[in-house]
């Protein structure tokens, strides 16, 4: 709430252009000012300056509500308190969508379709309240250049052929999705701290990180001492912000993650960086015989990321060209699998009655296994390789 433009405080238009010269923006920036910094930058006396700070104090604070008086608001307006998916199953299990005010996180090894979730719920962000779209603008943060705008139009034309039946509504709908590549941790943070007033003015109701595995993995080597703390204090500066702009203007943001390989030793490495046949290890045993040595991919970043998002999904292999999506942590829906394939319209989900044996079901969030591209891990039992990760160490679990 600190992070809430002075603004939106109630300020006077001129006092606001005066603080903006001395970089003082946020509410953060003029609450941390001693009494006497505030009226040498105001110009006012000692006992206007204690009025602005109450009145800022007061806009910037958390407000009590009573969970009567959530559950009229989400009531007075369902429409906007879910992003519908268009996989009906899932928005069932969901009741009803993504949801808003929250963070959700797509994770899943290379090639599943993170990006194309992504762009097919950026086209559904677009849509009209009636056809189950939030009727608004989208804030696309791209770290990795993955973004298609061909993709987009191709999805947009063939999920719904009805409604993008014009380039008119074509161009409409590419306009009010607004992409910035940000390749570095800095810039991103940077972004995501100046969106309050782009939110506003340009009426965004989505916003879209793909990904943030991308960034800090690149500049934060967790090898080197200090910087784990410091990419810690990265991912909880931005889930922090992320989730402020979500709560205050009940949209939802969609946050992609990578995947890291655990192995029974406790060492973590970067799964997406190594070949998908080296899920498992085998290592020499004392007496020269052969001991199988299992490693569990998992979700990136480790456990102070993963208790920041609200929801999870997974995406993972199944069988060619099958993948499947997992409802992996949720507030509202219980442990759920779906079967899907990528289409022209994006992701499909299919009737499917072999439902995989879910063994990890109920395990820490931040270990639950991913299955990848790999014919090791249709031989091998997940049941069997849970017990040798689960044995790790906390210490080295938390520097995924």
């Amino acid at each position: 709430m600190a992070a809430k433009k002075l603004r939106r405080a109630k300020l006077s238009e001129e006092l606001c252009e005066r603080l903006s010269r001395h970089q003082i923006t946020t509410c953060q920036d003029f609450l941390c000012l001693s009494f006497l910094e505030l009226m040498k930058v105001t110009g006012q006396s000692y006992y206007d300056v204690r009025k602005l700070l109450c009145q800022v104090s007061r806009a910037c604070a958390p407000k009590m509500q009573t969970a009567y008086e959530m559950k009229l608001r989400k009531a007075g307006n369902p429409s906007s308190a879910f992003l519908s998916t268009t996989l009906h199953g899932l928005d069932e299990v969901l009741h009803g969508g993504v949801s808003c005010g929250s963070l959700t996180e797509v994770t899943g090894p290379p090639g599943c379709g993170k990006t194309q979730l992504c762009i097919m719920l950026s086209v559904l962000a677009t849509l009209p309240v009636s056809m189950g779209g939030l009727d608004g603008a989208v804030i696309y943060i791209d770290t990795e250049s993955a973004f298609s705008a061909e993709r987009l139009i191709e999805i947009a034309s063939n999920r719904f052929p009805a409604y993008f039946d014009s380039d008119e509504k074509l161009f409409c709908m590419t306009s009010n999705i607004h992409l910035y590549q940000e390749l570095t941790c800095s810039s991103v943070l940077k972004r995501i701290m100046s969106l309050e007033e782009e939110i506003i003015s340009k009426k965004v109701k989505l916003i879209i990180i793909d990904s943030v595995a991308s960034v800090v993995r690149k500049e934060f080597d967790t090898k080197l001492q200090g910087n784990l703390a410091e990419r810690s204090n990265f991912l909880a500066r931005g889930a922090s912000v992320l989730k402020y702009l979500a709560e205050e203007f009940s949209i939802p943001v969609i946050l992609t993650n990578q995947i890291t390989t655990l192995l029974s030793n406790g060492l973590a490495i970067q799964a997406d960086l190594v070949s998908p046949a080296d899920d498992l290890f085998l290592s020499e045993g004392t007496s020269g015989s052969r001991k199988r040595e299992y490693g569990c991919v998992t979700a990136a970043l480790g456990n102070t990321w993963s208790h920041s998002v609200n929801t999870r999904l997974i995406l993972q292999y199944h069988d060619s060209p099958t993948r499947q999506l997992l409802v992996a942590k949720s507030p509202v829906a219980p442990f759920s699998a779906f079967f899907y394939t990528i289409e022209k319209s994006g992701l499909v989900l299919q009737e499917r009655k072999d439902q995989t044996n879910l063994a990890w079901e109920g395990t820490n969030p931040a270990l639950q296994t991913i299955q990848v591209r790999s014919t090791a891990l249709k031989d091998t039992s997940l049941d069997a390789a849970l017990p040798s990760v689960t044995g790790g160490t906390p210490s080295n679990t938390s520097n995924l």
